[in-house]
């Protein structure tokens, strides 16, 4: 079947880098309760917020990579690197699920604080180790703030089959997506969780957010370029997005709330995030479209030095966004135990970042190491 998708250059798009960056950063600060500083971030301006960004980014990212492997060595290849990436994904969610239970369980016990476990959901886990396991093999245990990886899992385990069909039909691949997406809302279907509810970020529904970031990436964002440069979007989106505003601030200033009649914000609270509200799609897509507008491929800020630990993070965004599930649980730990006050929150939210960006740039000199030939091997090189 004819290749019809539209594969972008193969040159880095630091563009990505820069908003996974962000992302990981923002969800780090909003994983601490009562922090002042999480007021910079997404979620607190419109419907759409980080995990919108993460996801939509890592389908981008994975049709980006993969489609050109698919496309020069064959379906087989190219569908097995993805699963390979999955199990990578999978091995790291693991490791992270063992070690965060283990610390909420140890610093609960030191600092004498029980309702720790109840409330990163680990309670269970301490009364029946081997079973909750299990369960979270499968992906079915997850403690707060775990379920963005089991989520980025499952999409990336079946997106080799998505791939193949966008690569031929991105239009209808786009079109199915969407359709199961209405079907689920309307069906009510989700993946159950361990011990009781469903899964958080519904993958039934959060997919079409993926594979939306696929078809970008695969000439959806050529196909929209009318639209994307066009005034309409520009009045219309921008209308949008500062009604949005407005929703969302009187959600969050009581002061601000009773200004506006009740019937206004109804329809949008509380916000569907679980099966990824029509609103905080729309809400997504306009700012992806307008970042798409005013932030070129070779925009000239992405050089600036300001913006390189975030660039960093986000070529590192596996090993960051892992170690912020850890930092956020401390960070939370300490304003709950040792001090709560603005200052406080400040440094735990400085501090964290600053240790993620620590780890970025470790992990980049780390892997460049790795594959710069050894010395002894140089030297032993024949001489014609």
């Amino acid at each position: 079947m004819e290749i019809r998708a539209v594969l972008p250059p193969k040159v880095r798009d630091y563009r990505l880098d820069l908003l996974r960056g962000f992302a990981n950063w923002a969800i780090y600060l909003d994983h601490i309760p009562n922090n002042a500083v999480n007021w910079i971030t997404q979620r607190n301006f419109g419907f759409s917020d980080a995990a919108d960004m993460f996801v939509f980014i890592s389908g981008y990212t994975a049709s980006f990579v993969y489609a050109r492997i698919m496309i020069e060595r064959g379906f087989v290849i190219g569908g097995t690197r993805l699963i390979k990436r999955a199990w990578q994904i999978y091995v790291a969610h693991i490791f992270l699920l063992v070690i965060y239970i283990a610390e909420i369980g140890v610093l609960s016990h030191r600092y004498r604080d029980p309702n720790l476990e109840n409330e990163f959901n680990v309670a269970g886990f301490m009364a029946d180790p081997a079973n909750t396991l299990a369960h979270g093999l499968t992906l079915a245990f997850k403690p707060v703030n775990m379920d963005v990886l089991p989520l980025y899992i499952l999409l990336m385990a079946c997106f080799p089959l998505v791939l193949w069909a966008m690569l031929r039909r991105p239009n209808l691949t786009l079109a199915a997506s969407f359709l199961l997406y209405l079907s689920a809302r309307h069906f009510d279907w989700n993946l159950a969780s361990y011990p009781a509810g469903t899964w958080y970020f519904n993958p039934f529904c959060w997919q079409f957010l993926f594979v939306f970031g696929g078809w970008f990436a695969l000439g959806g964002a050529s196909q929209s370029r009318s639209v994307i440069r066009s005034r309409a979007l520009l009045v219309a989106g921008s209308a949008y997005l500062a009604f949005a505003l407005l929703i969302t601030l009187a959600g969050r200033i009581p002061e601000l709330g009773q200004c506006l009649p009740t019937w206004l914000p109804e329809p949008f609270t509380p916000n569907d995030k679980t099966n990824l509200a029509p609103y905080r799609i729309v809400h997504f897509v306009v700012l992806a479209f307008l970042v798409t507008r005013f932030m070129p491929r070779d925009w000239a800020g992405l050089k600036w030095p300001v913006f390189r630990p975030m660039i960093k993070c986000g070529q590192q965004s596996l090993e960051v966004f892992c170690s912020g599930i850890f930092l956020a649980f401390i960070a939370h730990l300490l304003l709950v135990e040792v001090s709560d006050t603005v200052w406080m929150q400040i440094v735990v939210s400085v501090a964290g970042v600053t240790l993620m960006t620590l780890l970025a740039y470790y992990r980049s000199w780390s892997k460049r190491v790795d594959k710069a030939p050894s010395a002894k091997a140089v030297t032993a090189a024949p001489v014609h």
